[in-house]
């Protein structure tokens, strides 16, 4: 017996050391490390233990013990400590939506500003907690009564259910501003990621509401603007930096969407984008209506790849103005409120904020641009990790809380 359950942890250890070492050889294979990141090992080890994580909840879902993103979540959550230094944190929820309210200690004698904030995380990780110092951080600094949304995401739950709770959890709110002590003329929607592309669903869907205030302005933290179209110079070019790369952005939107594994490479090489989409949408996301410097080193592909109609069937959802509100009509665009825009330069989904940039100034609508030269995706969340942060996670920060201060 004792021999038996020796060959046992034996073998486990093997599996564990086996499975390390092949994350961290598929590290160094893979991934590239941008110039301008001013701390490369750091960058590196944080990247590691991302894989790792992800690379064994792989390994226990393949084990029907629990889902990858679940693993993911346990862990992101049980690792973040939550600070609620200066503001009073309070769990509600609107109608089945689970909410997190963050208030100013601080006594104010008008009412406050008031911010709406979705997390990011590919509708595969992230969470209230995941986010809680982050949203403690604006809240304070902003003197601003925060309410962050918890809302529905994988495994359980597809696309629109994100969408769904956001907008509801928007009304909601909007129409409780007096309880909260919220100045109605000072609402802002923030969100990071693909919490960024929420926030614009939302301020899209509402601008016609006459029943709610309207928002203020639109903080898009490096938002993703749309999930059809991967041949801009930063979808080719960053295609392997963390902490979004081209794989792990696609299985996103393959699994949010409910869309078959077998359509990945008709989706990344443009083939199920129809030539009449394309000739709607090409005005829009043409690499042309990017800023030249952003595309010095960018080859485009040498041909289109050949329409395949199998695979627009399977996937033109994804160009639902729901799912890429880059590319809402002009007359929606030119009544959406000012916006800051963050955007990264070593992230994959830069071009979508550089072309929505484009949009909404095309359509008279006031943009502050914040662009990070060496920021990277995800690096908000680092703000606060001391010496795993890094100067690009309090330049965005700090860019945001200035911004919101100032109106």
């Amino acid at each position: 017996m004792l021999y038996l359950v020796g060959f046992l942890l034996a073998t486990v250890c093997l599996l564990v050391l086996g499975v390390n070492v092949w994350v961290l050889i598929d590290h160094f294979l893979t991934i590239d490390v941008p110039p301008s990141i001013p701390h490369p090992v750091k960058f590196r080890i944080l990247h590691f233990c991302f894989h790792l994580t992800t690379t064994w909840g792989h390994i226990l879902e393949k084990m029907n013990i629990c889902s990858m993103p679940q693993f993911f979540c346990f862990l992101q959550d049980s690792l973040s400590s939550k600070e609620n230094h200066g503001v009073f944190v309070k769990d509600l929820r609107f109608g089945t939506i689970p909410v997190r309210l963050f208030r100013p200690k601080a006594a104010s004698s008008k009412p406050r500003r008031g911010i709406l904030f979705f997390h990011g995380g590919g509708a595969m990780i992230g969470s209230l907690d995941s986010h809680h110092n982050l949203c403690t951080f604006l809240a304070r600094e902003t003197d601003s009564v925060l309410v962050s949304v918890g809302y529905r995401k994988l495994p359980y739950y597809h696309h629109p259910s994100l969408y769904h709770d956001c907008i509801n959890a928007s009304i909601h709110f909007l129409k409780s501003l007096k309880a909260y002590g919220i100045d109605p003329s000072r609402v802002v929607i923030c969100g990071e990621s693909i919490g960024g592309a929420a926030a614009v669903v939302v301020t899209q869907t509402l601008l016609s509401r006459t029943d709610i205030p309207k928002i203020r302005a639109q903080v898009l933290i490096y938002p993703i603007l749309q999930a059809f179209y991967f041949q801009s110079p930063s979808h080719l070019m960053h295609k392997n930096i963390p902490f979004l790369t081209k794989d792990f952005m696609i299985t996103c939107i393959c699994k949010y969407l409910a869309i078959d594994f077998s359509w990945k490479d008709a989706m990344l090489t443009g083939a199920c984008i129809s030539p009449s989409a394309w000739k709607k949408y090409e005005k829009w996301l043409s690499p042309d209506n990017i800023p030249k410097r952003f595309r010095t080193t960018y080859q485009p592909p040498e041909s289109p790849a050949p329409f395949n109609e199998a695979a627009y069937l399977e996937t033109k959802h994804a160009m639902n103005i729901d799912i890429s509100p880059l590319v809402a009509d002009d007359k929606i665009i030119a009544q959406l409120p000012e916006a800051f825009l963050v955007s990264l330069h070593w992230d994959i989904i830069r071009d979508d904020v550089l072309l929505y940039k484009k949009r909404l100034e095309d359509q008279g609508v006031p943009v502050t641009w914040h662009h990070v030269e060496d920021g990277f995706h995800g690096c908000i969340l680092l703000f606060d990790k001391k010496l795993f942060s890094f100067p690009c996670s309090l330049n965005i920060v700090n860019a945001v809380v200035s911004y919101i201060k100032d109106l």
